[in-house]
């Protein structure tokens, strides 16, 4: 699977540690930024909305993003249509989310979670299918949702 990730200052760190875990898991993996975390004037929509929008054209097939809290991130990233961006800080939510929502992000906060617990969301997030049946149904009400308003 080919894998976008971006962060905001906070989150590089443990950005680049997911991205080194998920290569050696056999994943690609692109950067969409940030890359300095001595540069607080980075603001975290940016790389939300690089990473969405590269799953949305095609150029990767999921996302993780980490942000503080990755709250910020993730509220970028639902902006674009096609994108369900979950935050997650256990790894059962970031199952489910995969399982039951269709999530194509996975947003994690660098200040909430360690890297051992990040990694463990990981691997819940990206080893999970949708199971489709009903929560195809449900998928489909949130997507109507996005183009009530996106017309």
């Amino acid at each position: 699977m080919k894998i976008g990730f971006g962060s905001d200052h906070a989150g590089i760190e443990l950005k680049l540690q997911l991205m080194e875990h998920l290569k050696a898991k056999g994943h690609e993996v692109v950067d969409y930024g940030n890359y300095d975390p001595d540069d607080r004037n980075d603001d975290y929509p940016v790389p939300g909305r690089k990473v969405a929008e590269a799953i949305r054209a095609g150029e990767v097939d999921k996302g993780v993003l980490v942000c503080g809290t990755g709250v910020g991130i993730s509220l970028a990233a639902n902006k674009v249509p096609g994108i369900r961006a979950c935050v997650c800080s256990e790894p059962f939510t970031a199952q489910l989310s995969v399982r039951h929502n269709n999530a194509n992000v996975l947003a994690m906060g660098a200040r909430v979670v360690g890297r051992e617990l990040a990694k463990m969301i990981a691997d819940n997030f990206f080893e999970a299918e949708f199971e489709g049946e009903r929560h195809a149904r449900r998928v489909g009400m949130i997507e109507q949702v996005e183009k009530d308003y996106c017309k």
